[in-house]
C-alpha cells in the first residue's frame, strides 16, 4: 500500500492485477476502508485482467484527516434544505475530484468507474463531472439521493449511525457486528467467525470515526442526481439486492430508469454487504459487462 497526492489530498491506495490490463477503480462507501471487502472480491476480477485499483477516501483509513472539523449535522442539512452554502469541509463532488485526481496521478486516462453505497454516488458523481475519464460506470447497491425513495429500514439506519458504548477494540467489533446483521444478506450464512476477522484487522488499520461524521455531512447536503443522470452517457451497470434494507432495493432500480440505457441486475437476497456466497455472481456480471465494454470500445475505434 502507498501514498500518492491526488486532487492535493494524500490518498492511500493500491492496485493488484496486470499493470497493462483493463483500469478498474473501485470506491468505498460511508466510513469505510478499502481493505473492508473481501480480498475473494478483488482478486476475481483482478484474475480476470481488470488493474483493480482502490484506495481510502479521504477521512479514513490512511488518507488525510480533516481532524478537528466537526459539523453540526443538522443545521448543516437545514442549511443545505434553505439553499445556504452548508459549513462543511467537502462534499461528494470533492470526493469524486479526489477519485479523477487518483486516476491522473497514476497516469491513467480513463477507467471503469465502481462504487458501493456512498461509494456508488461517488462514482456517478465521477461518470458525471468527468465523462471523459469514465469508459463505463458500476453502482453497486446506491442510490440517486431522489427524496422520493424509500428510507432505509430504521433498524438499518441505527446500525449505521449509532455510536459504540466506547471506543475499545472489543466493544467496537461487537458493535460493528451487532450493526451488519441489520442490512445482511438473507439469502447468504452471517459468517460472525471471518466478519469479527475483519472489523478487527480494520479497527487495529486505523479507528477513526469522527470522519464518518463529515462523510455523513457530504451525503446528507447532496442534491438528488436525477436529472442529471438522464443526460449520462457513460455505459452503466447497476446491482443492488432485493434484501437491502440499508438502501432499499427502489435506489437501484431507480438509478436503472434515470440512466438511459444502464443493465440492470436485483440479486435475491443480496443485502447490503458482500458475502463470499455472493462474490461470483457479482463479479460475474462485472466481468461479462466490462468485456462488452471494452469490445464495444474496440470496434468505434477501429471505425475511425
Amino acid at each position: 500500500m502507498t501514498k500518492i497526492r491526488a486532487n492535493g489530498v494524500e490518498l492511500e491506495y493500491d492496485e493488484i492485477g496486470p499493470r497493462d490490463g483493463i483500469p478498474f477503480l473501485m470506491i468505498s462507501g460511508f466510513g469505510s476502508q478499502m481493505t473492508s471487502w473481501p480480498d475473494e472480491y478483488r482478486k476475481t476480477l483482478a484474475n480476470a485482467g481488470l488493474r483493480f485499483i482502490r484506495f481510502d477516501n479521504r477521512d479514513v483509513g490512511l488518507s488525510q484527516k480533516w481532524d478537528g472539523i466537526i459539523p453540526d449535522i443538522r443545521s448543516v442539512i437545514a442549511d443545505a434544505r434553505a439553499g445556504k452554502k452548508p459549513n462543511i469541509p467537502y462534499t461528494l463532488d470533492d470526493m469524486a475530484a479526489d477519485a479523477v485526481g487518483l486516476l491522473d496521478a497514476l497516469g491513467i486516462d480513463s477507467a471503469h468507474i465502481s462504487g458501493a453505497s456512498m461509494g456508488g454516488m461517488i462514482a456517478q458523481l465521477v461518470a458525471l463531472n468527468h465523462p471523459a475519464k469514465t469508459r463505463a460506470l458500476i453502482s453497486i447497491f446506491s442510490t440517486t439521493g431522489d427524496p422520493s425513495l424509500p428510507p432505509a429500514t430504521p433498524e438499518a439506519m441505527a446500525a449505521l449511525t449509532a455510536a459504540p458504548a466506547s471506543q475499545d477494540r472489543e466493544t467496537v467489533i461487537a458493535h460493528t457486528l451487532k450493526g451488519r446483521r441489520a442490512y445482511a444478506s438473507t439469502a447468504h450464512p452471517f459468517d460472525e467467525a471471518r466478519l469479527r476477522a475483519l472489523i478487527g484487522a480494520t479497527y487495529d488499520r486505523m479507528y477513526y470515526p469522527q470522519g464518518t461524521q463529515r462523510q455523513y455531512a457530504a451525503i446528507g447536503v447532496a442534491p438528488p442526481r436525477t436529472e442529471r443522470l438522464a443526460t449520462l452517457k457513460a455505459p452503466t451497470l447497476v446491482l443492488h439486492g432485493a434484501a437491502d434494507t440499508l438502501i432499499p432495493v427502489q435506489g437501484g432500480r431507480h438509478t436503472a430508469k434515470c440512466i438511459p440505457g444502464a443493465e440492470y441486475h436485483e440479486i435475491e437476497g443480496w443485502g447490503h454487504d458482500m458475502p463470499l456466497g455472493v462474490i461470483p455472481e457479482v463479479t460475474g456480471h462485472i466481468v461479462r459487462f466490462v468485456e462488452r465494454v471494452e469490445k464495444e470500445r474496440q470496434k468505434s475505434a477501429s471505425q475511425r
